[in-house]
């Protein structure tokens, strides 16, 4: 049994659709939100953070994960405690990215040539991702995670969502706003780590921003969109993982980044022919009333 069917029977693939999942819902709703924030150059350093962090705990011979999770909260925080508004603009975040990428080449020297005995394999998983190959315990790390972020991103979504379309109204409503863009670029650098077991720490950025691009040029309505951004996310983990169970010799990350860029081509075909979704509705307007509205 191959494709869709063997992905249901087979417990290691069982183990990949499920993680794969979590994973998936926590990065649709971050991804609305690093979308409608203009945060997604920050959401693709925080994605090279992970490779970085996995490097530099690998170098010091500890679990990658753990240098994979602080390198990513501990930059999301730092990017955000750098701007005033917890809202970084780009010139930090390319100073940090600039940085972080020098980090990452340091470490993965100082671990290829003292501890890596000449295995590469996982410097190639934390770069590519190894989502099929993801063992039982991996698999309720990352169920733990997907679902603790998604319930906190869930939790602020509605203050989120002020603060990101009016910041200077929602501070003047007694809204933290600068605390909700740490908390939120925290947020993204977990989702991040946590993706790359998925997609590896090169892709992690297409699940940052192809579902949310797909959902804002379907609807423009926020909350519509929140779902169908994780729908989006969803659909091309379960879709990019049938591919790859199905041609093995299709690597699992590229199937499902494969599949979320192909689902942004046809939403942007639709927004460009019927006019509809929150992107096209920003050309017409410098703000979206719609969604303060709704």
């Amino acid at each position: 049994m191959t494709g869709a069917g063997q992905l249901l029977t087979d417990p290691a693939l069982r183990r990949a659709l499920i993680a794969g999942t979590a994973i998936a819902v926590a990065c649709g709703l971050a991804s609305f939100f690093v979308v409608l924030r203009a945060q997604v150059f920050a959401g693709d350093a925080l994605s090279h953070v992970a490779f970085t962090g996995s490097a530099a705990a690998l170098a010091l011979g500890i679990d990658a994960r753990i240098g994979l999770f602080a390198g990513c909260v501990a930059v999301g925080l730092g990017m955000a405690t750098l701007d005033r508004s917890g809202q970084p603009d780009d010139v930090v975040v390319g100073t940090v990215f600039a940085w972080v990428l020098g980090l990452g080449s340091f470490f993965l020297t100082i671990y290829t040539t003292a501890r890596s005995t000449g295995n590469g394999a996982v410097s190639a998983n934390v770069l590519f991702g190894s989502v099929l190959g993801i063992g039982a315990q991996q698999a309720t790390v990352a169920v733990a995670i997907g679902l603790g972020t998604s319930a906190v991103l869930l939790a602020v979504a509605r203050p989120l969502l002020f603060a990101s379309l009016d910041p200077a109204v929602a501070r003047a409503r007694g809204i933290p706003v600068r605390a909700l863009g740490l908390l939120f670029l925290a947020l993204v650098g977990v989702t991040a780590g946590e993706a790359r077991q998925a997609v590896g720490a090169l892709l992690v950025l297409g699940l940052l921003a192809a579902p949310a691009g797909v959902a804002m040029r379907l609807t423009r309505r926020p909350w519509a969109g929140l779902a169908a951004s994780v729908g989006t996310a969803v659909l091309s983990v379960w879709l990019g993982l049938a591919i790859a169970t199905g041609f093995p010799r299709v690597p699992a990350s590229f199937a499902i980044m494969a599949v979320a860029a192909g689902g942004y081509l046809l939403a942007g075909l639709g927004s460009v022919v019927t006019g509809r979704g929150l992107i096209s509705a920003r050309r017409q307007s410098a703000h979206v009333p719609t969604i303060s509205k709704t």
